[in-house]
């Protein structure tokens, strides 16, 4: 006499190769969730450097016009920190960037666009003033800074 009868052996492969058809199945979902979530990974770090180097031409372009003056100081300075911040970008270059800060900083209290607009000319020509005051203080500096970005990524 057999200590299990043979149908229960039966059953029991039986159950044993149903569950090893199941734990196949979700090992092979696994591994297909794995493979989709790295190309997803991978789809946004292509994104990510995309992006990165767009905001890195963008600054080029930023500075290239304002040595050949085809971009006010001011407005350079404002859309190259807005740029620099959006990369994140570590103190030490902050640092040496100081200039389009510092200019950026000292007139973000300057309405623009529709603000601007509704300003009456008297005010916009006391802006003006203190822009070009500003510009000039910080034109030698900012142009500077300029030179040393060409070419540079961040």
């Amino acid at each position: 006499m057999a200590l299990f009868p043979t149908w229960l052996q039966i059953v029991a492969a039986t159950i044993i190769v149903i569950l090893g058809l199941v734990a196949g199945y979700f090992l092979h979902k696994l591994s297909a969730a794995q493979k989709k979530q790295a190309e997803q990974l991978a789809e946004l770090a292509q994104a990510a450097a995309d992006q990165r180097r767009w905001v890195n031409d963008s600054i080029q372009i930023l500075a290239r016009a304002l040595l050949d003056e085809g971009i006010g100081l001011t407005e350079a300075s404002i859309r190259i920190r807005v740029l620099l911040d959006a990369l994140q970008v570590d103190q030490a270059v902050r640092d040496e960037f100081v200039a389009f800060y510092t200019l950026a900083e000292k007139t973000a209290h300057i309405p623009i666009l529709q603000d601007w607009k509704q300003l009456s000319r008297k005010k916009q020509f006391q802006f003006e003033l203190e822009m070009a005051k500003l510009e000039t203080e910080y034109r030698d500096f900012a142009l500077d800074a300029a030179k040393r970005m060409i070419g540079r990524s961040f």
